[in-house]
């Protein structure tokens, strides 16, 4: 199986530097302090590039001044252009608070409410719907619309020009997924909708809107709507990467993101940005404090506020945290994430031309720095190290190598990295070495279901049916919600009714109740918690606003079929019940 999905929820200028790390003027031990955060960033962030974990631009403020940005690796790999700090990246949905801000504007000026339908403001969106639905559902993700982005139509979609009419009919006579204000879904199809209300409202484009409104205001010279057949000097290209390799990204024509994220932007222009949202050169404070405000609960903690997410983050590895508003991005072929942390004035931008990065992680070790606490150095991917060791010196060795370095410090073990490259290789026509690597994956998680998938999918290619029927087996046992294992299985006439397991109704009521993590394994403040339902004799979790099936994959275990995550119950003390997620994250039960 080639991927699986994941709930996941989700911060005075000066003029180019190039791509030097830079300190600013200070005098005494302020200088030399800002000086050994200087280094230590460079270091850090140098050795994310090094590992081939970030390939773009960072830019670090503390106290309302920049004192450290950076490029690293290249804005264009066919000709070895480099990322500088004015390079230009799709900030995918970072976009949203710009939205955010423009609709926001629209409400100090008394041309919008939040509270008010927006039928009002779009009278051709669907009444039934446009009368249940505010601009404060849309802004929290919290409106019921279905996300496009997730249609199965999308790919095809993705590849055409389309009006903003034509893609709220893509989702305007769906199903709302719930009532508006019930709960936090994660919606693109919601902003989609708040750039037509601006444009509706303003009698502009959502491009005029936002160069007339903020980026003209602000300076922003280096931002603007994306449009993939412009000529636009210092665009940065995106790939992908799988283990080492990178790809040209897939196409995406940037008239789909519209509002929900087809903004272009720099390190540089995203720092005036930040130091705007200081002033109330934008928007009256009254109004600007609604966008940083908690709006809704998005699960594990976190909440979503208006184009940005409230939250917090850790400060390296201290338990101390820093509260934050921040928001990542991502689409073809780029990464996002910009973090702020208004009590000290601190600004983290990462702008990654690939489609993937560890700019959280990365986030959290720069914060560390900041506020002098340790933090973890970048560790080498070893789905990478044992990729190229096997392509130079063969499976025997790489195999060898991996079992050498699966435990150790220097080097970390990801589940999807490894079922990455063992399909990059399987497409390269690598059919054994990609059995070696979705075997050596297998070793690593053994009790994940989706490395025996893809195992038994290479398997069956070279021909060996009763090992691939073993390892599909074992991938539908522990997760019963494997449909494509069940299908294959069905396939080579093997029945999978035994294979599931049954949880004895009467036992049920005994998983249920609150749970609150631990602090010593969530590494967290604030109280996790988990809720366990049973409804009709099936068991749910409740992260939050985050509600997901618990199916039974052996004796007081189940699987989330959302993403796999697995939760064991430990009820040897009927009175002290707990359960562990992730295989890490230790929940006892409180009520």
């Amino acid at each position: 199986m080639r991927s699986t999905k994941t709930h996941a929820l989700f911060l005075a200028f000066f003029f180019s530097l190039g791509a030097n790390a830079t300190s600013f003027g200070q005098s005494g031990s302020s200088a030399s302090t800002t000086e050994s955060k200087v280094a230590k960033v460079d270091a850090l962030v140098s050795t994310f590039a090094e590992y081939g974990q970030f390939n773009g631009a960072v830019l670090v403020a503390e106290k309302g001044k920049v004192i450290y940005k950076k490029g690293f690796g290249l804005a264009n790999m066919e000709w070895d252009v480099p990322n500088t700090t004015d390079t230009k990246f799709r900030l995918a949905s970072v976009t949203k608070q710009f939205t955010a801000m423009l609709i926001m504007q629209l409400v100090a000026e008394n041309k919008v409410a939040l509270d008010v339908p927006i039928a009002n403001y779009l009278p051709g969106y669907p009444k039934a719907q446009a009368e249940q639905i505010t601009l404060h559902h849309l802004l929290s993700h919290t409106s019921g619309i279905p996300n496009f982005t997730d249609f199965p139509s999308y790919p095809e979609v993705m590849g055409r020009t389309n009006s903003p009419s034509d893609l709220m009919r893509l989702f305007a006579d769906s199903a709302l997924e719930f009532t508006p204000g019930e709960r936090f879904a994660y919606s693109n199809s919601g902003y989609t909708v708040l750039g037509a209300i601006v444009e509706q409202v303003t009698g502009m484009s959502y491009e005029q809107a936002l160069h007339e409104r903020i980026f003209a205001p602000l300076g922003m010279i280096g931002s603007g709507v994306d449009h993939g057949r412009t000529v636009l000097k210092k665009r940065a290209s995106g790939y992908d990467r799988s283990g080492a390799t990178y790809t040209n990204t897939s196409y995406i024509d940037m008239s789909v993101p519209f509002s929900a994220g087809a903004i272009h932007s720099t390190v540089e222009d995203l720092f005036r940005w930040d130091q705007a949202l200081y002033t109330e050169k934008l928007l009256p404070k009254k109004y600007r404090d609604l966008m940083f405000q908690p709006q809704i609960q998005t699960g594990g903690g976190g909440a979503y506020g208006y184009g940005w997410g409230v939250g917090e983050l850790s400060m390296g590895n201290a338990e101390e945290r820093s509260k934050t508003v921040s928001h990542s991005g991502g689409i073809n072929g780029f990464h996002t994430l910009i973090t702020r942390i208004p009590a000290d004035s601190i600004l983290i931008v990462e702008l990654n031309n690939t489609s993937s990065a560890p700019l959280y992680e990365m986030t959290a070790a720069i914060n560390g720095i900041l506020h002098g606490r340790p933090y973890d150095m970048p560790q080498m991917s070893l789905a990478n190290v044992i990729v190229t060791t096997m392509e130079k010196d063969g499976i025997d060795k790489a195999t060898a190598q991996f079992a050498a370095l699966k435990g150790s410090k220097e080097h970390y073990l990801a589940e999807v990295e490894m079922n990455a490259a063992g399909y990059e290789l399987l497409r390269s026509g690598k059919i054994a070495e990609a059995a070696a690597v979705f075997k050596m994956n297998v070793d690593g998680f053994p009790n994940s279901f989706n490395p025996y998938d893809s195992y038994a999918e290479v398997l069956l290619a070279l021909g060996d049916t009763a090992k691939a029927i073993e390892n599909y087996t074992r991938s539908v046992q522990l997760n019963p919600a494997n449909s494509n294992g069940i299908q294959v299985l069905h396939g080579l006439g093997v029945a999978t009714d035994d294979l599931f397991v049954k949880i004895p109704a009467e036992q049920l009521p005994l998983f249920v109740g609150k749970y609150i993590a631990t602090k010593e394994t969530a590494g967290r403040k604030d109280d996790w918690t988990i809720v366990i339902e049973e409804v009709d004799g099936q068991l749910f979790g409740k992260d939050g606003d985050y509600r997901y099936k618990l199916v039974p994959n052996g004796e007081n275990a189940f699987v989330n079929p959302d993403d796999g995550a697995t939760i064991v119950f430990d009820t040897s003390n009927k009175k002290a019940i707990s359960f562990v997620i992730f295989g890490k994250v230790t929940f006892k039960k409180v009520k």
